[in-house]
């Protein structure tokens, strides 16, 4: 095995705006945030596989042996990404317990592992590893958790196997690598987001590679190299809501009422292509107070738009309402129909404030989390570098 030990993290994401429209077409932003999953990879001499997994308390351990089955008869050329082996999807299916399509979270998670190790030390002798991964992200919440944890895992096992070098140096704190590493980082990622998701856009996994914005229009994903680092509040309402139903009511109301909802897709395109052009501007001259005042008139548009094609909520009505009566501008993120929102929060926002929002929205029912969005994408960090309690939780394992 390369490395011996290495740390890395990866972001989650949030749809900033054209959530729905993008399926019909329209651009769509979507944005990092600074809440991070971390893997710690170490090498070990127990002959064992072992994947740790504490926000969702799976702990496994495989002996080398039990592994080898699947190790593939020929060898190619790892850094070349090929379509899912579904043959392999299927017999690992079998051996974690999952072929009766029993395919909750824990099984997702240890298929995707398995795949990615097994295929990224196809040509060598299985190493003998523990893997441990916990996050700052709620699970199931549209908030691209399962995609950090690909990215992490991708990353980690690339460099574990060889095929990309790790980007830190002695003096380092933290790294990134560069945009060729990335791209197979990226491609990896998207193996295991097909194996958790079966049918992924690519969005998520592209947002925890590389981070900051991207602009997604007709399933091609540009990253857009700088943007502002902007304060938010994340709110997760708790309700649940399944992202297919609420596709297809858009998709019925759209065929229903074409002359009517047309007009408002157009819109939120127009709100994505402004947004984007606000933020650019935001790096290339002094931010000032319209830049936020702009912003703000966005969101409360695209909110409610939101609303009129369906996919509102009583509970995100309450996070806007709760919000606005604090002088911030809230919108839903993802799906809708329950599901999070965010937001934004203007620098001058005094803390006070903030604290007092957080504790309304959390007297609601509500998570809620001041965190930021734009953050850096996948990075290798020294063991220094880490926030304490993130090398706490992660040392238990």
């Amino acid at each position: 095995m390369k490395v011996k030990e290495i740390f890395v993290s990866a972001p989650g994401k949030a749809i900033l705006h054209g959530e729905h429209a993008v399926v019909h077409g329209k651009v769509a932003l979507a944005v990092s945030l600074n809440l991070r999953t971390y893997l710690w990879l170490k090498a070990t001499t127990t002959g064992k596989v072992c994947l740790n997994l504490p926000n969702i308390d799976l702990f496994l351990c495989w002996d080398l042996s039990e592994l080898r089955q699947f190790l593939p008869s020929s060898c190619g050329n790892r850094e070349e990404v090929k379509p899912l082996d579904a043959e392999l999807v299927r017999r690992l299916r079998e051996f974690v317990g999952a072929a009766n399509g029993n395919l909750d979270t824990c099984n997702m998670a240890t298929l995707a592992f398995l795949y990615i190790y097994v295929s990224l030390f196809r040509s060598s002798e299985l190493p003998s590893v523990t893997v441990t991964v916990w996050s700052e992200l709620p699970t199931g919440a549209g908030l691209g958790s399962s995609a950090a944890y690909s990215v992490c895992l991708a990353a980690a096992l690339l460099c574990a196997s060889g095929v990309i070098p790790p980007p830190l140096k002695e003096w380092d704190h933290t790294a990134r690598w560069c945009q060729e590493d990335l791209e197979i980082i990226n491609s990896w990622a998207f193996q295991g987001e097909m194996i958790i998701h079966g049918n992924p856009s690519g969005v998520d996994n592209a947002v925890g590679t590389w981070g900051g914005m991207l602009r997604f229009l007709a399933g091609k994903i540009i990253p857009l190299s700088r943007v502002p680092l902007l304060r938010i509040l994340l709110t997760n309402t708790k309700v649940p809501r399944s992202t297919k139903v609420l596709v297809a009511r858009v998709k019925d109301k759209i065929n229903k009422f074409p002359a009517i909802m047309s007009p408002v897709l157009d819109s939120v395109d127009a709100i994505s292509c402004t947004c984007e052009k606000v933020l650019t501007e935001m790096t290339s001259e002094p931010i000032t107070g319209e830049h936020y005042n702009i912003l703000e008139e966005l969101i409360d548009i695209n909110q409610h738009h939101l609303n009129v094609i369906g996919v509102g909520h009583p509970a995100l009505d309450t996070l806007c309402r709760v919000t606005l009566a604090k002088g911030l501008h809230s919108k839903l993120t993802g799906a809708g129909g329950g599901g999070c929102g965010i937001t934004l929060l203007r620098p001058e926002t005094d803390s006070s404030v903030v604290q007092a929002t957080v504790q309304d929205l959390r007297d609601c029912g509500f998570d809620c989390w001041e965190t930021s969005i734009g953050g850096p994408g996948v990075q290798q960090h020294s063991l220094l570098s880490v926030k304490e309690e993130v090398l706490e939780i992660l040392s238990r394992y």
